[in-house]
């Protein structure tokens, strides 16, 4: 019979413990990354430029519209009041289109073939904890 020894357990126990507050931290940065009754607005940038921006607060019914890729791609934008989803593209791996709607701040979706990033932010800066939190001169 073998015997587990307490230094073993030791570490075990504190691998099991990291873990838990790794999965806190993730759980807990989810469900406060989305402020109730915060307006956002989307940025859509291709190749680092700013192609467009929708305050989603102003959508009233879903919209469809395509952005062409400067590669001859495509990639179909789904916009409603409650978040934003590339709903189809022409790319290879469909990354984008599987990442499904988003509805906060914390992950952009990212189009890599079609060089196309879509990110949320709040209107207001404060509500997501986006702001400064000190000053630098």
């Amino acid at each position: 019979m073998h015997k587990i020894s307490k230094k073993a357990c030791l570490l075990a126990g504190g691998i099991l413990l990291l873990l838990a507050v790794c999965v806190l931290v993730l759980f807990l940065r989810q469900h406060t990354a989305r402020q109730p009754n915060t307006p956002y607005t989307a940025y859509l940038y291709q190749d680092g430029q700013l192609l467009q921006t929708i305050p989603l607060s102003q959508i009233t019914e879903p919209q469809r519209f395509t952005v062409e890729a400067t590669n001859g791609g495509y990639n179909t934008i789904e916009v409603s009041g409650d978040g934003i989803a590339i709903a189809e593209a022409d790319c290879p791996d469909q990354i984008c289109v599987l990442q499904g709607t988003i509805r906060d701040s914390l992950l952009p979706i990212t189009c890599l073939p079609h060089r196309l990033v879509i990110e949320l932010k709040p209107d207001d800066p404060s509500a997501s904890g986006a702001a400064p939190d000190a000053v630098a001169y």
